[in-house]
Order: structure tokens, then sequence, then C-alpha cells
């Protein structure tokens, strides 16, 4: 009787920790709750790694292009998690599919994606476990159109055509926020369209799986609870010269809660991409540890977050340069090394 007593509270606790696994983002919480928690993230590192990462440009027609296009030899996600976690970050932000519309993830929505690459893995899930291995949350960049849907110009921005397949839309979108876990926002890029589904009918969509996840959109039509500030810089919610693409929402929308900026580790450079892995001949190009921290030190001031982009090579692996550069920033935070006057 004693056995089976403690084999029934063994069970019992291990549902009850599994059950709190999921409440904790399929149970809605406040929404100042919740905004407090995203804003206690503080830094985390974006990687960008699709079709750009081999072509040398920031945007990569897609419509000639199958999945083999996509010719990394490996994929390092433990070294992402890693670096992450010895620079001060909390999260990584993924792109899961740009404007090429090329997924990283195991989609049954399309053909181009990882999965059918050389490479052959599903790269989200991979990254979903490394991030639980060292500890780091997850936030998702998704495209909400792209080029290989109908109506869209290929390799163009949406004044030459919006991609429209709001069901394509949706479908992606509930993948991943079903099968990969904890997501804490998404990062919404507008830059071909909003794919048929407007941005309030988005947030709605993501929230029947995962009410906490705050959306976030880059430009368009202001929705969610997420500024987004591309290109952006630290400070207050309201203040539209925080942001390049976004000002008009940041000055006017009532609805945010939070705000995340971004930039690229990469400075200004000729040829080559920015978001993503550049050239090699760019291998030693790099924002200095100073100005990553100072914008850090900005992130805490204003209560923001802040995500610095970084761009994987062809082998799937961070530059040496950047994982220099955000050990040091590690340092500065963690108080190993003297912080300098950023002031």
């Amino acid at each position: 009787m004693k056995t089976k007593l403690l084999l029934f509270i063994s069970l019992s606790l291990l549902l009850g920790c599994a059950s709190n696994k999921a409440n904790n983002y399929t149970q809605k919480i406040d929404d100042n709750t919740r905004a407090e928690q995203i804003k206690a993230m503080e830094f985390g590192m974006f990687i960008c790694w699709s079709f750009s990462t081999f072509s040398g440009q920031e945007w990569t027609p897609t419509l000639d292009k199958d999945a083999s296009y996509f010719k990394a030899s490996g994929c390092d996600t433990d070294q992402w998690c890693k670096l992450a976690k010895d620079a001060g970050m909390q999260y990584i932000l993924f792109l899961t599919k740009h404007h090429d519309g090329f997924c990283l993830w195991d989609t049954q929505t399309s053909e181009k994606k990882v999965t059918n690459s050389p490479l052959g893995i599903d790269v989200l899930a991979k990254l979903r476990k490394s991030c639980d291995k060292y500890g780091i949350k997850l936030a998702l960049y998704f495209s909400e159109s792209d080029w290989n849907w109908e109506g869209a110009a290929d390799g163009k921005g949406w004044e030459r055509g919006i991609g429209i397949n709001p069901e394509m839309k949706k479908a992606q979108l509930k993948e991943l926020v079903s099968q990969y876990g904890p997501i804490e926002f998404f990062w919404m890029d507008h830059a071909v369209g909003d794919g048929g589904l407007n941005h309030q009918e988005t947030v709605e969509w993501i929230h029947q799986f995962q009410p906490n996840c705050f959306v976030g959109f880059n430009h368009g039509e202001p929705a969610g609870r997420l500024s987004l500030r591309e290109r952006g810089t630290p400070g207050p919610i309201g203040d539209p010269s925080t942001t390049k693409y976004n000002k008009d929402a940041e000055a006017n929308y009532k609805g945010y809660l939070a705000a995340e900026f971004t930039y690229p580790i990469l400075p200004a450079h000729e040829g080559g991409a920015a978001w993503f892995y550049s050239l090699p001949k760019h291998d030693n190009l790099c924002l200095p540890a100073e100005k990553v921290y100072a914008d850090y030190l900005g992130a805490k001031k204003f209560g923001n977050i802040f995500s610095i982009n970084i761009g994987p090579n062809y082998e799937g692996k961070i530059r040496e340069i950047d994982v220099k550069t955000l050990q040091q920033v590690g340092k500065y935070i963690s108080g190993e090394l003297p912080p300098p006057d950023v002031n």
C-alpha cells in the first residue's frame, strides 16, 4: 500500500509540474503583470538565418529557389544559447520565416522549409531544446506575408504587390504557437504586407493559443501590446524619436505596455547584408562592446528590452568577433570587468 501511495504521489507531482508548465502560457494572466515580465527580460539576441545568409543581400527573391538554396553545413544552437547566457541575455528572438517564405521549422504548409534542405533538421525545435538547456527564453520573428503568395511581386516590397493568403498565415502561426512551447513575444515584420489578416486579427489569433504572448508590428496598423523599434533606441513609450519606421504609432497608439528595440551588430558597410551574415570579407566588422553595453543600460533605465541582431554564418555558428564582443558585454554586466564610462 505504501509503495502504491508513493507512486501515486510521484505521478501526481509529475502531472502537476507538466500542468503548471502548460498553464504558464495557456492560461491568461493580467496584461500589466505580463508586461512587467517582458520588461524584466531586458537583453536578448536576435538571430537571422535564412536564404539571405547565402545570397549576400538583405532581401532574396525566392520564386526561382527551393529549399536546397539553404546550404547550411551545420547548426550550433547550443553555441547561440551559451553565448546568450555568457552575454547576460535572457532570451533569443529567432527568425522563423523571412519574406522569401523559407520556413526554419518543419511546417506542413510549404515544401520550402529547412527539413527539405541539405541540413535536414527542424532548426526551431533544436533551438527550443538549447534554450531550455541554458535557461534562455524564446521569442519569434515572422514575416506576415511572403513572395510565394498570390499577388506578391517577388523580391519587392508591399508597394509593388502584397501577397494575400490569410489561411496560410493562420496555419503557420498556429504551428509556431502550438508545437514549440511558450513564446514570449512575436516580432511581426510588415515589410511585404499583412498577408490578408490584419494586425488586430493576427493578435486575436495568436492569443487563442498563447494569451500571454505579446505581439508587436514594426509598422502598419498599430495593434498589440509591444512597441517594436526597428533600428531604434531606448526610451519611454510614446517617444517617436526612439524608432525609425513606426513614429506615428509610437506617438499616438495607446495600447503599448512594453517596448523592444533592435539593430544589427554589424556596423554600416558596403555590400552584403546587415541583419543576416554579410560576406566573409566583413568577418572582422562589429560594433564595439561599449556601444552595445550602453544601450543595454538604456534598456534597463527605460524598462525596454534590447535585441542585438546577429547573423550566424554558413556553418550555423556565430562569428568569432561577435562571440568576443558579446562575451565582453557579459563581463561588463556581471561586473567581471569594470564597466566603461558610456555617458
